[in-house]
């Protein structure tokens, strides 16, 4: 980007979210303002000619910019942008700037030259807006391994996250449906040993302990562990 006084030839750059808002001219005609008031008084006053993107900031494609770029290239004009802030975050956007060839102005930022300086200046803007976005990416996923963790597995597309609180609920009943179906387990191998006469509660319990059965939480049995198995088991076959 070399140095270039006011009295070349530009090409405008603008850019609006939706069709809607090019068609409206709302965002749009503000910008073609700030383009007048910053070429106030030269001969680069219109454009020779402008462009619209209307596009998602969250999109990468930019057909616009490119033919804007190229329109700068055959008529070896200046490309002024109204705003920057809006842009600035977006790495690909700035690289494709410093890697045009293209002199640029920007009617937000006047203290950004034209030259290796503003070349310069734009690579570290980029730099910071892949290093924004890499710790965006990361603290995306360690909120949903959190979740994750908290909820467990879920669904994207589910309907159930339309809706507060629903994702909790089914993650608790999940976990129920677990705990129901090994409770039903031990109940069947608990009827196995009462039929061989081991019938009270501590005595089940130590049967269970000396043949290696875990509680769900890893430890011994008791009496007290022994019968809130039986009564989950039954209390889950009477809801099915």
């Amino acid at each position: 980007m070399k140095t270039t006084p006011l009295s070349r030839k530009f090409v405008g750059y603008y850019r609006v979210s939706t069709a809607k808002q090019g068609r409206s001219g709302l965002g749009l005609d503000a910008q073609r303002e700030l383009v007048r008031q910053f070429l106030a008084g030269s001969a680069g006053f219109p454009p020779i000619v402008e462009f619209v993107e209307e596009e998602s900031g969250r999109n990468d494609k930019r057909p616009a910019l490119a033919a804007a770029l190229a329109a700068c290239r055959v008529h070896r004009a200046t490309l002024i942008i109204a705003k920057l802030d809006r842009l600035s975050r977006n790495q690909r956007f700035l690289m494709e700037l410093v890697d045009s060839g293209v002199d640029v102005q920007f009617c937000d930022l006047p203290q950004i030259p034209m030259g290796a300086t503003g070349r310069f200046m734009l690579q570290q803007m980029a730099s910071v807006a892949e290093l924004e976005a890499g710790l965006i990416s990361e603290r995306t996923k360690a909120a949903l391994r959190a979740k994750v963790a908290r909820d467990g597995q879920w669904d994207r597309k589910a309907a159930h996250h339309l809706r507060p609180g629903i994702g909790q609920r089914a993650a608790t009943a999940a976990v129920k449906a677990v705990a129901d179906a090994r409770a039903a387990d031990l109940a069947g191998h608990i009827k196995v040993l009462q039929a061989r006469g081991i019938t009270s509660l501590n005595a089940l319990a130590h049967q269970l302990d000396s043949e290696g059965i875990a509680t769900a939480r890893g430890g011994q049995w008791t009496a007290t562990a022994v019968r809130r198995v039986l009564e989950r088991a039954t209390r889950a076959a009477t809801e099915s």
